[in-house]
């Protein structure tokens, strides 16, 4: 990969980090995604899963839906997506069906990540679509937002928990 590319797919990184922290903002895990063609934002989408009660609402879907929207097509090819969070198998397998061209992640998904880390969708040969694969690019960056959410998560859950057997203890 050339400069020029690094550069640019920095860029568009960093503004999916943005759309992450809409999620943040929202109680959400904060993965932002955004698919771009022709250097246009045909489509962006961050977790609301929690927030819609559905699933399969991730960033990588939302941003799918709007960008086939966008195209008036369910094929959005021709065109990149950069998403925080290596795809898991449900949003890989979207992206196969959608033809996307290239996916760029930033940090690994070591639980559920379907671009190499737990299984590789995105490039296998029995699949009828392979895309292009960039993984790391502001890996750090990007794990450090989804680590935070969930160290500040497991202390809140700690101390409601605490809060709850201290407040049932002076009930008595």
């Amino acid at each position: 990969m050339n400069e020029q590319e690094e550069n640019q797919d920095a860029y568009w990184m960093r503004y999916a980090l943005k759309l992450a922290e809409k999620a943040e903002a929202l109680g959400e895990v904060p993965v932002g995604a955004v698919i771009v063609a022709d250097g246009q934002v045909i489509g962006e989408g961050w977790n609301l899963s929690i927030n819609q009660h559905d699933p399969s609402a991730h960033a990588e879907m939302m941003a799918i839906r709007m960008a086939a929207s966008h195209r008036k097509n369910y094929r959005v090819v021709d065109a990149t997506l950069y998403v925080t969070l290596e795809p898991c198998p449900m949003c890989a397998g979207a992206i196969v069906h959608a033809r996307i061209s290239k996916v760029v992640f930033g940090a690994t998904d070591l639980k559920t990540g379907a671009g190499g880390s737990v299984m590789q969708l995105l490039q296998n040969a029995h699949l009828n679509h392979q895309t292009e694969l960039v993984g790391g690019v502001l890996a750090d960056e990007c794990a450090a937002t989804v680590s935070a959410f969930f160290r500040r998560r497991r202390a809140e859950k700690k101390a409601l928990k605490k809060a709850q057997k201290h407040g049932g203890a002076d009930s008595d």
